[in-house]
């Protein structure tokens, strides 16, 4: 016999909220039910309605919060609720730190079965606002121009005049493309129909150089009054360096097309991470913060160790930026990306920094280091830094069977990141340390570095 479900939608229910969840959400029980609130937090009780209801699980919507939590502050940003950018605004500074501790921490536990390990509290940033040095805007059209954000689990754009976690720069970018736009009746792009010009507004700024580029991809091979969007963009846009037409002439979701044209200035802008220079270019992937990129890399590089006499291989090493921290210290870095245009980036990044001992290798990790291991090239320490999904088990098990002293693991999802570790501790690889990094204020996500060395 089924249990009842102990809930109705559209009804109200009085809840005590008694924790978080990785993506953000309240949970609360109703006769041992659980119950997930947008925008509410633990120790708060809140007066919800039941909106959708699952065999072993609810949502309900936030009526009202009948009792606050402590570290509950009012969002600075007015479009917060609508906008899918940030899950946490409505959170205060310290109490985000301590959930993203606890996440990674639970992470380990649960998933991992690593008990009593040594988990940092999670670094922080000094100002945690306008910290992002790209951002990307879909352009749409509601008897108005819109230019923003996509609401929550939905392709709605809300219109973003202001975002208080991009750089200040891209509130000019974005008004003056707005303000053109009307001027000279520019068609934009409906994801519907495939038609319209306009899709994307793309800005990159170098937190260190102050140099601007703004992108406009478009559903076409020109942009009629190119000129006159330049000069506007000249007027307004302190730093600019570069305005380029990106053609995606394709009906997906994928933001940049593979074609650029340049119609002011340079093909790229260039910034730093610590001592090194990058060039950025409008599909260059660059971390998009890059005060805690230094943060987060420079303890890689602390938990690497390194003394100088090291063969140190980077795994899903992207343009090279770990890479090239990692050739201060080793006598030789091997550097795997499956992305060709990332490798050349990676190449030409280790050109602009007078770099020689480093090897950029195409292909996947889980196949060229097995190759390179094969060929008797062994490594004293490896740095994977895998997307969300973590490394592929084929690469584990090589690394495994390596046995490399160390291995740092720099991670975006406390989950795989727990999965992973599992795995390497199941062959002899214990966990030492564990750093969190606040990457992305204001957000759900959180970027960890994880230091495992055999078992001696």
């Amino acid at each position: 016999m089924e249990k009842t479900i102990p809930v109705e939608k559209n009804r109200n229910y009085i809840v005590d909220i008694t924790g978080l969840t990785s993506e953000g959400l309240g949970v609360a029980k109703i006769e041992g039910f659980t119950v997930f609130v947008e925008g509410a937090l633990p120790k708060e009780q809140s007066e919800i309605r039941i909106v959708k209801v699952l065999k072993s699980y609810a949502f309900g919507k936030l009526l009202k919060t009948l009792k606050a939590a402590a570290c509950r502050i009012e969002p600075s940003c007015g479009v917060v609720k609508r906008c899918g950018g940030c899950q946490l605004q409505h959170m205060s500074y310290e109490a985000q730190l301590r959930y993203k501790t606890l996440q990674v921490k639970d992470a380990l536990e649960r998933i991992g079965g690593f008990k009593g390990v040594s988990v940092n509290d999670a670094i922080g940033m000094k100002d945690s606002w306008r910290y992002r040095n790209k951002a990307q805007f879909p352009v749409g059209m509601d008897r108005d121009v819109k230019i923003g954000f996509y609401a929550n689990r939905s392709h709605e754009i809300i219109d973003t005049p202001q975002c208080s976690i991009q750089d200040a720069v891209n509130d000019n970018v974005i008004q003056t493309v707005r303000e053109f736009i009307k001027k000279y009746d520019i068609s934009v792009y409906d994801e519907n129909t495939g038609k319209g010009l306009i899709r994307h507004v793309v800005t990159r700024k170098g937190f260190r150089t102050g140099e601007v580029m703004a992108c406009i991809v478009i559903n076409g091979d020109t942009l009629p009054c190119a000129k006159a969007l330049v000069e506007m963009m000249r007027a307004r846009v302190d730093g600019l360096k570069s305005v380029v037409l990106n053609i995606n002439k394709k009906k997906t979701n994928v933001v940049l097309g593979d074609r650029n044209i340049v119609i002011y200035g340079e093909e790229a802008i260039y910034d730093y991470i610590g001592e090194f220079k990058f060039r950025i270019s409008p599909l260059s992937f660059f971390q998009v913060n890059p005060v805690q990129t230094e943060v987060l890399y420079g303890k890689a590089l602390e938990y690497a160790d390194l003394k100088g006499g090291e063969v140190v291989f980077d795994a899903y090493c992207g343009i090279g930026t770990i890479s090239l921290f990692l050739s201060k210290k080793a006598m030789k870095v091997y550097g795997v990306e499956v992305v060709p245009q990332a490798i050349e980036n990676a190449k030409e990044n280790a050109r602009l920094n007078g770099i020689e001992n480093v090897e950029f290798i195409t292909g996947e990790s889980e196949t060229v280091i097995p190759e390179l291991y094969r060929k008797g090239i062994e490594a004293d320490v490896i740095v994977v830094d895998p997307p969300r999904k973590g490394c592929d088990e084929k690469l584990l098990e090589v690394i495994a069977e390596m046995g490399p002293e160390k291995v740092v693991y720099v991670s975006c999802n406390p989950a795989t990141l727990a999965r992973d570790l599992k795995y390497l501790s199941e062959w002899g690889y214990r966990v030492r340390e564990v750093q969190p990094v606040d990457m992305f204020p204001h957000t759900v996500h959180v970027e960890t570095v994880a230091l495992m060395s055999r078992n001696k």
